[in-house]
């Protein structure tokens, strides 16, 4: 519990989130709080101000219309009496000369020194009205005062000085303000427990998943992340769950394929080896019984061979060092040297092999590449076709163009391919059916390889329906030199 209760503090994701908050929310809340306070400030002031302003605009229109005209410039008989009629509550009333002296006062004080604060200089010298906020000298109290000028023939005569307290205002101002961070401190406790919340939110799946990959790490890909979590963190969780389901098919696809491969590595050493054993033994006189040997020898190794190349070649397409030799390929022809090539293993299915060619132009078809790799992917097609097709039956090579593309298509009527497995049988190692032998590889070797012409490989297929292998390469244009690509 003293852990958890300090967790927030600890270095992470869960700290930054709720500091990235809190700071921003602070932060606006103080601006906030500036301009509130500057705000009810100025309101408070300019309403004291106006209230001020009024009533010194007033006595001044009224001592320039009815009052200047009627004593001369050195009779201050009726200053008491003007008193009276300027007198404002909650306000001390003050009348001075030119030179800031205190003539009579409201309160009767007596003020000895010259007032020469900013209103009355201002109220002289430029003869219009101004404030001043500031603090009684005398006193140190905080006050506003607003003086206007008395005029008289167009000079001043007096100044007029009202004078109130903003200790009233100040308070008011305090209480205010004093409510306004009671206000703000609860939004930040708020938004502080929302953000801690959001940060958990966010960090406990985050946990979720670390744990779960560790676990994965380990070799445990039984492990699964729950795929509750909303958003970016769902995906995630998603695509982690899919991942451990992928490392755990590829790793049977791996088993499957070392129990495969090593069957069909056992299988052709097994028949090396044994006729070998029994040519050395010399105990065979019939020469035709001792050329069957060898044949069956050259046989199974050409086989293991085949084997080799096939992985060679997956070696070499996964670290991208496999050699393209390219050239002018005219593929009718191509076409008719592979069908040729595996005629003899159709016929022991009693399957026809028919190559289609619309036209002419069609068996001028060319695209650029390496006949050998080409090649390898259209005997790889159609010994597929073949070893998946029933016996009397007929496999079709057909050869189309259109603007930018020269289409290969090998169309059987066998088994097919059941759409789960049609989704996969392009993947490595991948087998429909590991009883009919195989690595795996031929299909996944054959995309490489078509990739690396610029063209794509594709399957269509329903199963006990057939199988469409399409072959789309690009056609060689004039300006296409020989050339080797690494």
């Amino acid at each position: 519990m003293e852990g958890n209760r300090f967790l927030i503090f600890k270095p992470g994701i869960r700290r930054s989130v709720v500091m990235h908050y809190f700071i921003v929310v602070f932060l606006t809340m103080l601006i906030l709080e500036v301009i509130f306070m500057l705000a009810v400030r100025t309101y408070y002031y300019d309403a004291v101000y106006n209230h001020l302003r009024s009533h010194a605009s007033a006595t001044s229109s009224y001592y320039q219309r009815y009052v200047s005209v009627l004593y001369n410039e050195n009779d201050r008989t009726l200053l008491p009496e003007l008193l009276n009629i300027f007198q404002l509550d909650n306000a001390e009333v003050q009348i001075l000369d030119k030179k800031g002296d205190v003539l009579i006062s409201h309160t009767g004080f007596q003020i000895k020194d010259p007032i020469r604060t900013s209103d009355v200089l201002i109220a002289v010298n430029e003869m219009k009205m101004s404030r001043w906020v500031g603090k009684m000298p005398e006193t140190g109290e905080m006050v506003m005062a607003v003086s206007t000028p008395l005029l008289a023939k167009g000079d001043v005569r007096y100044v007029l000085r009202l004078v109130t307290s903003l200790d009233n205002v100040n308070q008011k101002l305090t209480s205010t303000v004093l409510l306004s961070f009671v206000i703000s401190a609860s939004v930040l406790v708020l938004v502080l427990i929302i953000s801690i919340g959001l940060a958990n939110s966010i960090v406990k799946p985050i946990n979720d998943i670390t744990v779960a990959s560790a676990q994965m790490a380990k070799g445990r890909f039984d492990v699964r992340v729950t795929e509750e979590y909303r958003y970016e963190l769902g995906e995630l969780a998603k695509t982690l769950n899919f991942m451990a389901q992928e490392i755990v098919r590829s790793n049977q696809m791996k088993d499957d394929f070392i129990s495969s491969i090593s069957h069909e590595l056992r299988t052709p050493l097994t028949g090396i080896k044994g006729w070998s054993e029994t040519l050395l033994s010399g105990n065979m006189d019939d020469p035709e019984e001792t050329k069957f040997g060898l044949n069956i020898i050259t046989k199974e190794t050409d086989r293991l061979i085949g084997l080799v190349e096939e992985l060679l070649d997956f070696s070499r397409l996964q670290q991208n060092r496999i050699q393209l030799q390219k050239e002018p390929v005219v593929l009718a022809n191509l076409l008719e040297e592979t069908i040729f090539q595996v005629k003899s293993k159709a016929d022991q299915k009693s399957i026809e092999l028919q190559l289609n060619l619309t036209d002419e132009a069609i068996s001028q078809i060319q695209t650029t590449g390496d006949e050998n790799r080409l090649k390898q992917v259209f005997l790889n097609l159609i010994d597929n076709a073949i070893k998946f097709s029933p016996l009397h039956s007929t496999i079709k090579v057909e050869l189309e163009r259109d603007d930018s593309y020269c289409y290969v298509k090998v169309i059987d009527n066998g088994i097919g391919i059941n759409k789960d497995d049609l989704q996969k049988v392009m993947d490595k190692f991948y087998q429909v059916n590991p009883d009919r032998g195989g690595t795996g590889l031929g299909l996944a070797i054959s995309d490489e390889i078509v990739k690396a012409h610029g063209g794509e490989l594709s399957l269509h297929s329903e199963s006990q329906e057939g199988t469409t292998a399409l072959v789309r390469l690009p056609l060689r244009t004039e300006c296409t030199d020989d050339e080797t690509i690494a």
